[in-house]
């Protein structure tokens, strides 16, 4: 983890919502780097995500829904398009979370989403098994992600490696914990009217 040490030191004080000032005026090169090793891969409790080799801040700052860490690390030359291991990118990252999750804040979550497409973020990135942050939106069954992605543009048709859109993956449990609660089935409602038709 030596060389990684920096950069999970700043992860860990984005997701749990310190000031990052110090980080980057110490080592500005955080800002675009990538975790490296991928024995240093951890869980990120603080904001719910698993972070993976080829991660980098911008994806930590995603997945905690922090539109001005997101603007700072971008200002610094972070990369929008960034893939970890997994090939997610930071828009991914921001589709984390649904009803059942302690950190999920849909409208801080939309709010990212949309920082992050305005900065160049491709929002129909394919990730392992041809999953776009819409397909990973709607397994987490998030409607404000859906809605944000979708005003952004994203392709509802889109398929992933299963063949299977969006709108097939409202049919199916996702085996995320959860998604069969009231709230869930709320999300999934105003998902499908969404989706529906386009």
């Amino acid at each position: 983890m030596g060389d990684d040490a920096g950069l999970i030191d700043l992860m860990h004080a984005i997701a749990s919502g310190q000031d990052i000032g110090d980080h980057l005026a110490s080592d500005p090169g955080l800002a675009t780097s990538t975790l490296r090793d991928r024995s240093a891969e951890f869980f990120e409790e603080a904001c719910g995500a698993q972070v993976y080799a080829g991660a980098t801040a911008l994806h930590i700052a995603a997945a905690s829904y922090d539109v001005d860490v997101i603007a700072a690390l971008v200002e610094l030359g972070a990369d929008v398009g960034a893939l970890d291991r997994r090939r997610a990118t930071p828009l991914h990252a921001a589709t984390r979370g649904g009803p059942g999750s302690a950190a999920w804040n849909p409208s801080r979550q939309a709010n990212a989403i949309s920082a992050l497409v305005r900065s160049g973020a491709d929002v129909d990135a394919a990730a392992s098994g041809g999953v776009a942050p819409l397909h990973r939106a709607v397994r987490n069954r998030s409607a404000a992600a859906v809605r944000a992605l979708l005003d952004a543009g994203a392709d509802a048709s889109l398929t992933n490696d299963s063949g299977s859109t969006p709108l097939d993956l409202t049919q199916w449990t996702t085996g995320r914990g959860g998604t069969g609660s009231d709230a869930a089935r709320a999300e999934l409602a105003e998902i499908v009217e969404l989706l529906s038709g386009r």
